[in-house]
């Protein structure tokens, strides 16, 4: 009998990884490492993800929440743009990894000077696969927009700390520094858990 298929198991494997790791370590250069190898394997496919946490907005993009260690160790966000949609130039003050999933985004990179963060000139642009890490030690000013005209894009966010809820710092169009929070655009996360359709398939149904 052919088994059900388990849409969840790449999401679920990844945060059993990232739970293993974070117990092991606080090394932020291995958990940068370790995890962008996790996050690798999650990107490789994005048929995992459900698609209420990919619905685009009209007026500004999305941010759902996939799940959060209960621990607040590290999260996982799905970031959903559509064509013009950009953030504010802001940082993060925690570890974070960023894997493109559809689509392509554009990264506008920026360094502190004299405690203020400003532009460097360099940019790149993320296309599916390829994956962005930031932290205040290595860097963790940008600005990020979808770099195409014509489709959404998504990509998944590694944070070490339940990111929804840490005080940030964005610049307004002044150029003045503010503090921000960011949240949550959902109100619920997927069920990585529920596995009992695939456990009936195997034990013949029931």
């Amino acid at each position: 009998m052919n088994e059900a298929p388990d849409t969840f198991a790449p999401l679920r494997d990844f945060v059993r990884a990232m739970t293993a790791l974070v117990e092991s370590t606080r090394e932020e250069a291995t958990l940068l490492a370790e995890g962008r190898g996790h996050l690798a394997a999650l990107i490789a496919d994005d048929g995992w993800l459900p698609e209420a946490f990919a619905v685009p907005a009209p007026a500004r993009y999305m941010q759902y929440l996939l799940h959060c260690d209960p621990l607040e160790r590290f999260s996982v966000v799905s970031f959903v743009w559509q064509p013009g949609h950009r953030t504010p130039v802001h940082d993060h003050t925690v570890w974070g990894l960023v894997g493109q999933l559809r689509g392509a985004e554009r990264c506008d990179e920026y360094a502190l000077v004299d405690g203020r963060p400003v532009a460097s000139g360099a940019s790149h642009v993320m296309k599916p696969g390829d994956i962005d890490a930031v932290s205040p030690t290595i860097g963790d000013w940008h600005r990020v927009s979808n770099a195409l005209t014509d489709r959404t894009a998504i990509s998944i966010h590694v944070y070490g700390a339940n990111i929804g809820a840490v005080r940030r710092h964005r610049l307004d169009d002044a150029g003045a520094v503010h503090e921000f929070v960011s949240g949550y655009d959902s109100a619920v996360v997927p069920n990585l858990w529920d596995r009992a359709s695939a456990v009936r398939t195997r034990a013949g149904g029931c």
